[in-house]
């Protein structure tokens, strides 16, 4: 079995949001050969509380907009480290990127088929160790800064 039509259109919009509201590492999975409760998981992350949040509203708005539907149930809005979205066909986690690291999603979903996912969304693999790279240079400079 493989993910439907309507599943990779939804997770094509949703993936199209987040990179339009610069989220990192997008990736999409098609799990519907080892679950049976939906079809395709799409990975997002953000480096900050308000971002995640940001991409996670655009999602809603877009698919809303654009497909006409709305998640049953959407999870962990309060603390903005890891929200979920879901759409029974597809389900979106939006994490902060820490909590990305510390949960590792891919890792769970690696033998699952990557899904074809827009040239926008794709752009944003990498970003995550960019980020946090070009961070921890900043956090140098300003140490090196107050040393002297």
């Amino acid at each position: 079995m493989t993910a439907t039509d309507r599943s990779i259109e939804l997770i094509k919009v949703a993936a199209q949001s987040a990179a339009d509201k610069l989220a990192h590492d997008i990736i999409a999975y098609d799990v519907s050969d080892v679950l049976s409760i939906t079809d395709a998981f799409l990975l997002a992350s953000a480096p900050n509380d308000r971002q995640v949040k940001s991409i996670v509203d655009e999602i809603e708005e877009r698919l809303s907009k654009e497909l006409g539907v709305k998640p049953v149930r959407r999870e962990g809005d309060r603390e903005a480290r890891w929200v979920l979205l879901d759409y029974v066909d597809i389900v979106v986690h939006v994490q902060h990127s820490e909590e990305r690291v510390f949960y590792a999603l891919e890792r769970l979903w690696k033998d699952c088929p990557e899904i074809e996912l827009p040239a926008d969304a794709v752009a944003t693999r990498g970003k995550a160790a960019e980020h946090a790279e070009q961070r921890a240079e900043e956090e140098a400079a300003d140490l090196d800064g107050e040393l002297r």
